[in-house]
C-alpha cells in the first residue's frame, strides 16, 4: 500500500491529491464537494484500497492552495470538468472509475458526458446529474424550497462574511450531522478561513449556469441518493435514470443526510465496488467492450 499526498501541476496551478491503495492497483477517481476537501473520503478509501483498487481524491479548484484563479468563469463547469481532466492526464490516469460527491458530483457527471472515453465507470452521489436537478428546480416547488440556499452564496462578500462569522458558525453547522468528524469540519473551516479560499469554493456557484446543456450519459452509472439529503429531493433523484443511457442502478440509502461518504461509507464502499465490479473490460488497442453477465 502507499498511501500519502502528491502535489501535481497542471499548467500553472498545483493540486494536492490524497492517494491509497496498491500503486498498480486499478485507478478510482474521487471528487469532493462544498464545503469539503479531499479529507472527506477517508473512511472510504481504505475498504476501496483493500479491495485492491488505487485511490486517488484531489483537492478540487479553489480548494488547493497552488490552484486558486481569482476569475469566476474559471469554476464553470465546462472549465472544471477540463481542469479535471487535464488532472487525469498529470496523474497518468488515461481512464478511471470515476466517484464525485455534491460538486463533485457535478463534475464527474460532466466528465462522463463530455469525455466519456476517460470514464470507465460513474458513482454520482447526492448530486443528480444536471439536468435532472435543472427539471426538478423548474418544475418541484420542493426542490425550488430546498436549493434556496444558493441565492445567499451567489452574494459575493455577504455570503463570505455569514458563513465565516463567530469562527465558521454557519459552515460548522452545515456540516453538523452524525459520523462528519468534528476534527475534519476543523479542517475544513480552517481552510476555508484561509484568505479567498471561500470566495474560490463559492465562485463554483456563482458560475453555474443551466444554459450549459450536459448530455445523457452513456458509462455504466450508479447514483447514490440519501433521503435524507436536504439539498435533493426525490423528484430530482428519480429524474436522474432519464439522464443515463448505459447501464443504471439507483441506491437509495435511508436515514443518511446529505454526507453520504462520511455517514455511510460500508455502503459507498459497496456501492462503488459494485459499480467497478460491472465496468466493462479495457482491452489495450480494442476499446472499451461489456463483458457477458
Amino acid at each position: 500500500m502507499a498511501v500519502g499526498m502528491l502535489q501535481v501541476d497542471v499548467g500553472d496551478l498545483t493540486f494536492g491529491v490524497r492517494t491509497d491503495g496498491p500503486d498498480d492497483g486499478p485507478p478510482v477517481l474521487l471528487l469532493h464537494g462544498f464545503p469539503e476537501t479531499s479529507l472527506s473520503w477517508s473512511a472510504v478509501t481504505p475498504m476501496l484500497a483493500e479491495a485492491g483498487l488505487r485511490t486517488y481524491a484531489p483537492d478540487q479548484l479553489g480548494y488547493s492552495p497552488g490552484a486558486r484563479p481569482d476569475e469566476v468563469d474559471a469554476y464553470s463547469l465546462p472549465a472544471l470538468v477540463q481542469v479535471t481532466a487535464d488532472l487525469m492526464t498529470a496523474l497518468d490516469l488515461p481512464v478511471a472509475d470515476v466517484v464525485g460527491h455534491d460538486w463533485g458530483a457535478n463534475v464527474a457527471w460532466g466528465l462522463a458526458a463530455w469525455h466519456p472515453d476517460r470514464v470507465r465507470t460513474l458513482t454520482a452521489v447526492s448530486v443528480p446529474h444536471p439536468t435532472a436537478y435543472t427539471l426538478a428546480y423548474r418544475a418541484d416547488p420542493e426542490q425550488k424550497e430546498r436549493s434556496a440556499y444558493i441565492k445567499l452564496f451567489w452574494q459575493a462578500g455577504k455570503a463570505e462574511e455569514v458563513l465565516l462569522a463567530d469562527g465558521g458558525r454557519r459552515l460548522r453547522r452545515m456540516l453538523d450531522a452524525p459520523g462528519v468528524p468534528a476534527e475534519a469540519v476543523d479542517v475544513y473551516v480552517d481552510q476555508l478561513s484561509a484568505p479567498g479560499a471561500l470566495t474560490a469554493a463559492l465562485n463554483w456557484y456563482r458560475a453555474m449556469s443551466s444554459t450549459t446543456p450536459v448530455d445523457p450519459v452513456e458509462v455504466p452509472t450508479t447514483y447514490v441518493w440519501s433521503d435524507g439529503d436536504v439539498a435533493v429531493g426525490r423528484t430530482a433523484a428519480e429524474a436522474c435514470a432519464d439522464q443515463v443511457r448505459g447501464d443504471y442502478r439507483f441506491v437509495e440509502l435511508p436515514g443518511i443526510t446529505h454526507w453520504v461518504p462520511e455517514q455511510a461509507p460500508e455502503q459507498l464502499a459497496r456501492a462503488v465496488l459494485d459499480r467497478v465490479a460491472r465496468g466493462p473490460v479495457l482491452t489495450p488497442g480494442a476499446g472499451l467492450h461489456t463483458p457477458p453477465s
